[in-house]
């Protein structure tokens, strides 16, 4: 009896799947291309700082390396949204900004769990507490509970913080990937600090955070204050931020330094199971 041919034949691509795989691509790659422009777009907003708070469509033009036509089109979606307004020939940020800022401290899970062991740390203690998030490789304050005036902190809610300086950073920071952590090094985040000019002291620093599981800081950010902040993870022990308790030296002396210390790693990890 003859053998029966097993061998597959290759398929042949018929004029309608081929005519459905160029449509597939080109959704894609137009997809790829409209996530692109509107991250462009979107980061037009950070052209807007302290020192130049209105823009013509010109100067956002130039500052975002775009043609001018292109950053007419923008500025008219931006507006449509309420993230520009006019202002006096040009444009500043509008409303929605804040409307999202009011949405991010009523609906963001860490802020959410956070809020009230940092109002307990601040009622125990008299200090200021801060809740500081990692956004891919930005570290920012997002929330505070206060019992004075923060206005005079060099780096307040909202401003980015440096990733390796400042207590609230570094129990961020020492928790990352040691493969991040190189990476970081590498790209000169740690320049400035004399302690960190080389690997080697760099790591080492790091994992002494790790081990005792808190980092302190004395006038890094802000000088004469004192930070002691504790990591918070969400699962797979995961870092996503860090609680803080600063005050002055004097204030942190009269309170003791260790039971400061523990009474931080209590709330972060309250918060952490809270995640969870």
């Amino acid at each position: 009896m003859p053998r029966a041919n097993t061998k597959t034949k290759p398929l042949k691509a018929t004029p309608k799947t081929a005519r459905k795989t160029r449509s597939v691509a080109v959704k894609v790659r137009d997809s790829e291309q409209d996530s692109s422009s509107l991250s462009r777009m979107l980061s037009t907003l950070q052209l807007f700082t302290r020192e130049h708070p209105v823009l013509s469509a010109e100067e956002i033009a130039k500052g975002a390396g775009v043609p001018t036509s292109t950053a007419y089109r923008y500025v008219k979606q931006l507006a449509t949204a309420g993230l520009l307004v006019r202002w006096k020939g040009g444009y500043t940020l509008g409303p929605s900004i804040m409307e999202l800022d009011l949405q991010i401290r009523e609906c963001d899970p860490v802020i959410r769990a956070a809020s009230e062991p940092m109002r307990t740390l601040c009622a125990q203690t008299g200090l200021n507490a801060l809740l500081t998030k990692l956004y891919g490789n930005k570290v920012m304050t997002v929330h505070i509970e206060s019992t004075s005036d923060t206005g005079s902190l060099a780096y307040g809610r909202g401003r980015p913080l440096p990733l390796f300086r400042g207590s609230s950073s570094k129990a961020i920071t020492a928790f990352l990937p040691a493969a991040k952590l190189r990476r970081l090094f590498e790209d000169g985040e740690a320049q400035g600090d004399e302690q960190l000019n080389d690997w080697e002291s760099f790591h080492a620093s790091m994992s002494n955070i790790r081990r005792q599981g808190f980092a302190l800081s004395v006038g890094e950010l802000n000088s004469g204050i004192e930070g002691i902040s504790a990591p918070v993870f969400i699962e797979s022990r995961q870092v996503v931020g860090s609680i803080t308790l600063i005050g002055d030296a004097a204030r942190m002396a009269l309170l003791r330094e260790e039971v400061v210390i523990e009474m931080v790693k209590a709330a972060a990890a309250t918060v952490s199971s809270a995640l969870q």
